[in-house]
């Protein structure tokens, strides 16, 4: 209960003051994305901080990225992108880089920086194609096999709420990890420091652990809302044939992120019945993927979020 009331506490708080600065956390570390400029801070093996920053948008902003539910698809496509980056950045900060194989290392003296980044892309479209099989394909063929037992409206709802229900026992089951359970500790330190900021004060340990690691604008709740919209979409795709109907689900794939993607930003936006609302099965989602940090975590948050701070206040959505 008094955790509850924190969360409402710093909602309210953060009512005048709502940043659109968001992050992602990494191996031992905190990506924040600002409107103009991003960084990375990583813990390195001898306790130190290295930081690292870049433009957001190296080629300004396109017209692509103002436009609603086109933006939502954009933004998605490239916090995967980025965000994969970074964690191969972290890891290899953080002393965690594997050895490459045989078969990696001949690529990259062959073919040079084209072949990490091949193998890069390789690796994030193998998790996108385990994520479809997973979320996409496997409830919509075990709904399938009842055939003609149940109604159609009634299988997009079944299959919606398999699909839910896999996504939070893989994250139950991945939240047990002891290394998932330390980056968990810096998704709750983004958050806090995220909250700490809105709330108007200064960026500090001791401020910061005042705060909540739970947060409506997060990448847990994102999805969430995803496989929620995704329920609604997909009940207009047919039921004839698993093929066609996860090649339909590809097709309006970009409709319902981008969609979500709408409602996040509009739940992040504001205070009100309707966002409390659509905010509250992410936020108790994040007791999953976010953990109480300790000092070391919150300043390497406040470290990354420092300098994507634009000292015009172009990164604050009015209200």
């Amino acid at each position: 209960i008094k955790e509850e009331s924190q969360i409402e506490k710093n909602q309210n708080a953060c009512a005048s003051k709502q940043t659109s600065i968001g992050g992602q956390a990494l191996i031992e570390g905190i990506m924040m994305r600002g409107p103009h400029q991003s960084a990375m801070a990583v813990r390195r093996p001898d306790k130190s901080i290295t930081t690292e920053t870049w433009e957001t948008f190296s080629g300004g902003k396109k017209w692509y990225h103002s436009v609603p539910i086109v933006r939502g698809c954009v933004s998605f496509v490239e916090s995967l992108r980025v965000g994969y980056r970074c964690l191969m950045r972290s890891a290899d900060l953080a002393g965690y880089e594997e050895e490459p194989s045989a078969f990696e290392k001949k690529l990259i003296d062959k073919f040079g920086k084209k072949a990490s980044d091949a193998l890069t892309y390789l690796a994030m479209l193998i998790g996108v194609v385990a994520a479809v099989l997973l979320f996409m394909v496997l409830p919509a063929f075990l709904v399938g096999l009842l055939g003609d037992l149940i109604p159609d409206w009634s299988r997009t709802i079944l299959e919606g709420v398999l699909k839910i229900t896999l996504f939070v026992l893989y994250l139950a089951v991945v939240s047990r990890s002891k290394d998932m359970h330390r980056m968990f500790q810096y998704h709750g330190a983004e958050h806090k420091t995220i909250a700490c900021y809105e709330a108007g004060e200064e960026l500090t340990p001791e401020n910061v652990k005042k705060y909540t690691r739970f947060h409506p604008r997060c990448g847990t709740s994102f999805l969430l809302i995803v496989l929620v919209v995704s329920v609604l979409v997909f009940s207009f795709v047919t039921w004839n044939s698993l093929v066609i109907r996860v090649l339909l689900k590809l097709v309006l794939l970009p409709v319902t992120v981008g969609i979500s993607f709408e409602i996040i930003r509009y739940a992040g936006r504001y205070s009100n019945p309707l966002t409390r609302l659509i905010s509250a099965p992410g936020l108790w989602l994040q007791r999953l993927t976010t953990a109480e940090p300790d000092t070391e975590h919150i300043e390497v948050a406040i470290a990354s979020m420092l300098p994507c701070i634009p000292s015009d206040g172009s990164d604050q959505w009015g209200n």
